[in-house]
């Protein structure tokens, strides 16, 4: 523990105003106990080599106090071999508590690292989809690095520092005043002058440090908004090189010259302690060689006093900024806790049982919805506004009294005007979202009762931008059933039209698809889907807007790749273009959050409608378009 030293919250980069004025709530110190449970054992060990390394670290002085003053002075050889060998035995006590320390420090740290980390992950993956819609990814992922890892220094930095520099302060100071009071006091006179400009320096230290990590912070932000695919692809086709690089440059000029005041700012304080601590050793030698002289002590014991100087100066300076490290500690600990707390909207009900066997049949009974209050879904510091106040307001109403039910293996079609409603009515079946009224019942079950788990397996989903991970064609399949063989991977995507490009790819199905699936055409992406959610093999199939924006090429093999994937099974299809949902069961026309029309292809399309218009529009623009 021997290095951990002055601004600690400097190196973690966090800002002293968050801390100034707050008070240790005991609740959360109490619930940080609570959650290093797992490791209160090595917190004790942890703490007793502490104690022991500050009475170990005392003793090699008055070792050499009792060699001066019992051999060297009165030049007598008797017993120093003894001494010797006992001040070598320290020095490898010594060592060997502090390899002990820092073995525990890490195992502790480390641990508590590992269990913060998977339970924000696992809280996190449990949030509803509102929450994503609402959050600053940056943010989220900040909190789960950086005050993640302030949680863990409150274990091992911190606690270690604090306890190590009062013990060695408290150590010292008692064998000093049984050496020789008087020189103590003339040590402890120095004192004041550590302590003012320790915190005067160390004020300005923490605005530079601020002000350092805020542009760093923005620095980030715009590399990160650059430097992935659709960012770099913005730059290049409407940027200023230059003007991007000037921008850039001045920012981080601007952290050079913090960086520099920031170093000769510790330089000169730490100098100027470095002097403080000479003038209080010379000091001790100045008043100790007097005492000597006249006899009042001897010159083992002035040497060993010499000795403890240092360690007095030592600790003080570093328990400066003790408490401003405790309280960022603590409020690491409650940025954690915040999205631990954070309310899971959508959770299972204490009776969920499994959907077993299910065949596919939906049921839309009376169902309305609003979305949930900023407030419920989403944490206000993680939002692009973090000081905004989250309001406690449902949205308007976006669906209003929809029934409809869907047999097992027929198409159910949703078409309308853009904000009708179509995707948020789809969102309900998987749970993305919850009803605020009504039911939607798999196989005559509330979604609501059922297991998250056997509910996501039933159901298969294609948006218009299918997302993809930066990895390979075989492993974005895989997410979908992971003990895939390589014969089923084929087969899917021969289902789904796309074994041939991936056959003639350099490294077939080990290809990188790149961010997002960038390397990928849309149509490509598409049939990508199509084939994951073959692999899937789910009883219900959601399509939304699976065809829009393709050329006629890619959209008839995306019909094709659709008849295998919808084949038995039934299905909700947001349609964008009319002509891929004439033989559709029961179309769906959706206004206003409500169902204006339902019937057929060619029973709407006699009927003096809103599906007639549209359909007669598009029909339109594509003969305009064919001419």
């Amino acid at each position: 523990m021997r290095g951990y030293g002055y601004g600690f919250h400097h190196r973690m980069g966090r800002d002293p105003e968050l801390v100034a004025g707050k008070a240790v709530d005991r609740a959360v110190v109490r619930r940080v106990l609570e959650f290093a449970r797992n490791y209160r054992r090595l917190l004790v060990v942890f703490v007793l080599t502490i104690l022991a390394g500050s009475i170990v670290g005392i003793l090699p002085p008055l070792v050499f106090r009792s060699i001066i003053d019992h051999h060297a002075v009165p030049r007598r050889l008797g017993g120093l071999d003894k001494l010797a060998l006992l001040a070598l035995s320290l020095a490898f006590a010594d060592a060997g508590l502090n390899i002990l320390q820092r073995w525990l420090s890490a195992r502790i740290a480390e641990g508590l690292i590992f269990d913060l980390r998977s339970a924000l992950y696992d809280h996190v993956q449990g949030m509803p989809l509102a929450f994503f819609t609402r959050t600053q990814t940056g943010s989220l992922i900040s909190r789960m690095n950086n005050d993640v890892m302030g949680a863990q220094q409150a274990f091992t930095g911190t606690l270690g520092s604090v306890l190590q520099n009062v013990l060695d302060l408290t150590v010292t100071l008692f064998v000093m005043v049984q050496l020789e009071w008087r020189l103590t006091v003339l040590v402890l006179l120095v004192v004041p002058v550590f302590l003012l400009p320790a915190r005067r320096v160390g004020r300005q230290m923490q605005k530079l440090t601020r002000e350092s990590f805020q542009l760093d912070a923005v620095m980030n932000a715009g590399m990160t908004e650059r430097f992935n695919v659709s960012g770099a692809l913005l730059v290049k086709l409407f940027g200023h090189p230059r003007r991007e690089s000037a921008e850039f440059a001045e920012r981080a000029g601007r952290v050079r010259d913090i960086g520099i005041r920031t170093a000769m700012y510790g330089r000169l304080f730490f100098s100027a302690l470095a002097l403080l601590g000479a003038a209080g050793t010379v000091g001790v030698y100045w008043l100790g060689t007097r005492l000597v002289i006249s006899g009042s002590i001897t010159l083992g014991t002035l040497t060993a006093l010499a000795v403890y100087v240092t360690r007095i100066y030592t600790p003080l300076t570093r328990l400066t900024n003790a408490q401003v490290d405790i309280m960022t500690s603590i409020v690491s600990f409650e940025r954690v806790f915040e999205v631990l707390d954070a309310t899971r909207a959508i959770e299972e009900s204490p009776g969920a049982y499994d959907l077993i066997d299910p065949v596919g049949r939906i049921e839309y009974d009376d169902v309305w919805f609003r979305y949930p209050a900023p407030s419920t879904v989403s944490i206000a510091s993680l939002e692009a506004d973090a000081s905004a106040v989250l309001s406690t307001d449902a949205s308007g109403t976006v669906l209003r009294g929809i029934s409809f039910v869907a047999e097992p293996g027929q198409m159910i079609a949703l078409v309308g005007p853009t904000g009708a409603g179509k995707t948020t009515l789809s969102y309900l079946l998987p749970r993305l979202y919850d009803v605020t009224a009504g039911e939607v019942r798999i196989d005559g079950h509330d979604v609501r009762h059922l297991t998250s788990e056997s509910l996501a397996a039933a159901i298969g989903m294609v948006t218009q931008d299918a997302h993809m991970f930066h990895d390979t064609v075989a492993a974005n399949l895989r997410y979908a059933k992971t003990d895939a063989t390589d014969e089923e991977l084929v087969a899917v995507c021969k289902a789904a039209r796309i074994h041939d490009l991936i056959a003639g790819l350099p490294e077939g199905y080990d290809t990188l698809v790149g961010e997002r699936g960038y390397r990928l055409s849309g149509g490509e992406k598409q049939r990508l889907a199509l084939a994951r959610v073959l692999l899937k093999s789910p009883a219900i199939v959601i399509l939304d807007e699976a065809t829009a924006h393709l050329d006629s090429e890619t959209e008839l093999l995306i019909q094709q790749a659709l008849a295998e994937a919808l084949a038995g099974r039934t299905s909700l299809v947001i349609a964008h273009r009319l002509s891929t949902i004439q033989a559709a069961d029961q179309i769906l026309v959706i206004d206003g959050g409500r169902i204006v029309e339902r019937g057929t292809h060619v029973e709407l399309v006699d009927r003096e409608g809103l599906y007639r218009e549209l359909y007669l529009t598009q029909y339109a623009r594509t003969a305009t378009e064919a001419g």
